[in-house]
């Protein structure tokens, strides 16, 4: 991983961002960047369609990799095994090709009809212009889970930071890192190993010394520790304290029912996520039970030119499931292919055999010969 504006970005040499504020148009915006929201944007690639991608979260991979980044799948088709990090990984070489734009830490808040039939979609940095939307957020935008303290909300932006903090918040600065997961031991080895822009001290905060995060990460935490570059205490936050409006010191309660004061500059708090479906609810398409109802034949929401794949969804048989998400993808972006230009012929085809797939992937249009398919066999 690398810091990219001050943010924590997964597989950055493979993803190109966006920080223009003009109104963007675009073929197609696809809102979540989980396994589905990539499939999506191959599958468009593939039909020509261009793509912008808006995830909530500040890299893809969306449930795979918060939820599970280390974790084993078993049921992707093709792949044994492999983990919600590395499909995620597989995932963005393959829709590399079609060099889709990608906006982090964004939250789909409007979504508004034109007369020429296009979506104008907005998020609180961003206003897109978009022919197709299609809505890839599985169980719903994954927004950091709150440190609920009196008084603590006051310091956000400033001394409070929620998964990450920008640079130039934490550098030469006393930080206290609050949770256990991937993402705050992450943090901690980025904070603790800086160089010039490292922090003064990095203090981890659990309820317990048991963290959770990949073998190569806790080694070298364990090792950063031993070399007194980071601190770790057991226990909850349960109370801070200023001095003269500026957040001084955060309050730790231990296993051994005593209270114990740290002091500290920056507050950056790493207590995992929780999907909210949000806005979501509020763009008039038809939804039951939370979910989005569609049309199996095209994947198709009750408003033209949106379609819904994935968790979101809901239709007789429905499985949640993410080989059925790559299903509805596929025939999301052939009825979007067909929604965006009628008088296209429709005919099927085959990655193996067309020369303008081929093209599009950017592999040799060639088909192999015989000799040279017994030769790989």
């Amino acid at each position: 991983m690398e810091r990219q504006d001050g943010q924590t970005v997964a597989f950055g040499s493979l993803i190109h961002l966006t920080t223009h504020a003009a109104v963007i148009e675009t073929d197609a915006l696809v809102i979540g960047a989980g396994p589905v929201g990539l499939f999506q944007v191959f599958q468009l690639g593939l039909q020509g369609l261009a793509a912008h991608v808006v995830d909530a979260l500040g890299a893809p991979g969306g449930q795979c990799a918060e939820l599970y980044p280390n974790k084993p799948i078993y049921d992707i088709p093709g792949i044994a095994c492999c983990t919600g990090r590395e499909l995620t990984q597989q995932l963005l070489n393959q829709v590399a090709p079609f060099k889709p734009t990608f906006h982090f830490n964004q939250q789909v808040n409007e979504v508004t009809q034109q007369r020429d039939g296009r979506w104008q979609v907005a998020t609180l940095q961003q206003q897109f212009l978009t022919r197709t939307v299609f809505i890839a957020a599985g169980v719903g935008a994954f927004v950091p889970k709150e440190l609920r303290i009196e008084g603590l909300a006051a310091f956000l932006g400033s001394q409070l930071f929620y998964r990450t903090a920008p640079v130039q918040a934490t550098t030469g600065k006393h930080v206290v890192i609050a949770g256990g997961d991937d993402e705050a031991v992450f943090q901690a080895l980025c904070l603790a190993e800086a160089g010039p822009q490292q922090a003064a001290s990095v203090t981890l905060v659990h309820r317990r010394d048991v963290l959770q995060a990949s073998t190569e990460a806790l080694a070298r935490l364990a090792e950063l520790r031993a070399q007194g570059k980071v601190q770790f205490l057991a226990g909850q936050i349960t109370g801070i304290a200023t001095v003269q409006g500026h957040l001084s010191q955060v309050l730790v309660s231990t296993p051994e029912d005593q209270t114990v004061p740290v002091a500290l500059d920056v507050l950056l708090v790493c207590m995992g996520v929780s999907p909210k479906l949000g806005p979501i609810t509020q763009w008039g398409l038809a939804m039951e039970r939370k979910q989005l109802v569609v049309d199996t034949a095209s994947f198709a929401t009750s408003a033209p030119g949106i379609y819904a794949v994935g968790d979101v969804n809901t239709y007789p048989g429905k499985k949640k499931l993410i080989v059925c998400g790559f299903h509805e993808a596929t025939l999301a972006a052939f009825a979007a292919a067909g929604y965006v230009n009628p008088q296209a012929s429709g005919v099927l085809q085959y990655t193996t055999s067309s020369a303008l797939l081929q093209q599009r992937l950017g592999v040799q249009a060639n088909a192999p010969t015989k000799q040279s398919e017994a030769t790989a066999i």
